[in-house]
């Protein structure tokens, strides 16, 4: 199934109904499946074999990403935070494109072989109606190229095909679910795969997608107001600023009914806070990898309030979890060997299901025979199923030749009343290779003291992973989509090369 019949669905099911809203303009089903019908006339006119986005959230970007599936091109979504000369190797990549973007950029863009450049805001012109549906009907076809953060060395695309796009919505999604009232609220900028994945199921669902085209609390809060939104999706730095607005302000949230999160660790103190300001709000822990098409282990709302409400350490830990594999998708936790682990045993988690990809343009698929796919991430299950994330494997530090998370060490610290938020990373050190080191944001007010921190880790986890050296700074380095930057943290705060 190409992504457009997820749109020619909703377009014939309630084409009235307003589908998106930002800033004040409101787009209705049959409007925008238009739109997308006039935006795969304009890629196929243009000859290319890519369509990409390089702008903020707006309507534009439904409209190209149904656009380039109706034309049978792969969309690539591009970060506008990147510089110049990141753009043009991106640009240079992908070769032959029709381009969306900023004025700016459209001029300058357009300059290069190969890339047909227009501005976004010429897609949102109400379009001729659209051609019969001849989009090419091929699953095994690219959907979506996502590009990595390149954080760790030049950038890879991931690659989804329209296979696995469709198989995460059909098995996550109720077709028409949404009511008439229910609108989701997106932050996340275009080229995270949540973005995209808001799409996709907001329109399967039927529900009005308000689009937010840069993250503030206040300005999150007053849209949330102001648009009656009912669902919401953020990552975790984002909801620990709008939790502190809100303490701030005072005021309400009354028609938000479920807030999901996910895109990095969820400090277990703030989603606290979040269920005491916001009781009746559902909120859910969302994990997933831009290789499995999104979410894949969920901790839903029943399992927040238990873990809340329970006096058993090893039910309230799970606040601290993502939660169990979603149906159709299975887990399992292997250790350096390939054996499976038991429960409460660490090692990488694995996933397999219809929709992980684990593909990357001109690498292949990381997918074994057996159709796993290593995500890179260690953690281990409880008895119970539940996924409990430790961090990047490639985070992990050897100290001495014993592994150490910098997770669990990170979760001991943010437990203490005078921690915000903290980062663990190893540094060279001459004896054991390398040693502890922990960078602490304080909460207003505070001045931890760097022993007594210590300390408190040591109480709770083995002298060995008690952070030898202590950094106390005002906040630390996020990218956008809240991930969390730890080379910058080792070369800022460590004064560690590269």
């Amino acid at each position: 199934m190409n992504l457009v019949v997820l749109l020619e669905m909703a377009a014939d099911a309630f084409g009235a109904r307003e589908a998106l809203r930002c800033e004040g303009a409101a787009w209705s089903y049959e409007a925008l499946f238009a739109a997308a019908g006039a935006a795969a006339r304009a890629v196929r006119g243009a000859g290319v074999r890519h369509a990409a986005l390089l702008d903020e959230t707006s309507p534009a970007v439904p409209i190209a990403l149904f656009g380039a599936a109706w034309a049978g091109v792969p969309f690539a979504p591009l970060s506008y935070r990147l510089a110049a000369a990141e753009e043009d190797a991106l640009l240079e990549r992908l070769a032959s494109v029709w381009l969306v973007t900023d004025p700016a950029r459209a001029v300058r863009a357009g300059a290069r072989a190969g890339v047909v450049a227009l501005p976004a805001s010429s897609l949102l012109a109400t379009p001729p109606p659209p051609p019969a549906p001849d989009w090419p009907d091929d699953p095994d076809a690219i959907a979506l190229l996502l590009f990595t953060s390149g954080t760790t060395g030049a950038p890879k695309a991931a690659v989804l095909r329209h296979r696995h796009l469709v198989s995460y919505v059909l098995g996550s999604v109720e077709f028409g679910s949404a009511g008439e009232d229910e609108a989701t609220l997106v932050a996340v900028p275009p080229y995270h795969v949540a973005g995209m994945a808001a799409i996709l199921s907001s329109v399967y669902a039927g529900r009005r997608l308000v689009q937010l085209p840069r993250f503030d609390a206040r300005r999150w809060i007053r849209t949330a107001r102001v648009e009656r939104v009912t669902h919401a999706f953020v990552v975790p730095t984002m909801l620990a600023r709008i939790v502190d607005a809100l303490a701030e302000d005072g005021g309400a949230l009354p028609s938000l009914r479920a807030l999901a999160y996910g895109g990095g660790p969820m400090p277990v103190p703030v989603i606290e806070r979040a269920l005491r300001l916001l009781p009746h709000v559902d909120f859910t822990n969302a994990y997933g990898l831009t290789e499995t098409s999104s979410t894949i282990a969920l901790l839903d709302p029943e399992a927040h309030r238990a873990a809340a409400a329970s006096d058993d350490p090893a039910v309230r830990r799970r606040l601290g979890s993502v939660g169990r594999a979603l149906p159709g998708v299975e887990i399992e936790v292997r250790g350096p060997e390939g054996r499976a682990l038991g429960p409460g045993e660490t090692g990488e988690v694995y996933v397999r299901g219809a929709q992980v990809a684990g593909e990357y343009l001109g690498a292949g698929a990381r997918l074994g025979a057996d159709g796993w796919f290593p995500t890179r991430d260690q953690g281990f299950l409880d008895a119970d199923g539940f996924l409990f994330v430790a961090g990047r494997l490639d985070d992990v530090i050897v100290r001495g030749g014993e592994n150490l998370s910098p997770g669990e060490i990170e979760a001991v610290l943010r437990a203490h009343p005078d921690v915000a938020d903290c980062a663990v990373v190893g540094v060279p050190d001459p004896e054991w290779g390398e040693a502890v080191a922990a960078a602490v944001v304080p909460r207003p007010g505070a001045s931890p003291d760097p022993e007594a921190l210590r300390a408190f880790v040591r109480a709770q986890l083995r002298s060995s992973r008690t952070p030898e050296r202590i950094a106390l700074c005002d906040a630390l380095p996020y990218t956008e989509t809240g991930k969390l930057l730890r080379r910058r943290v080792r070369a800022e705060l460590f004064g560690c090369a590269p």
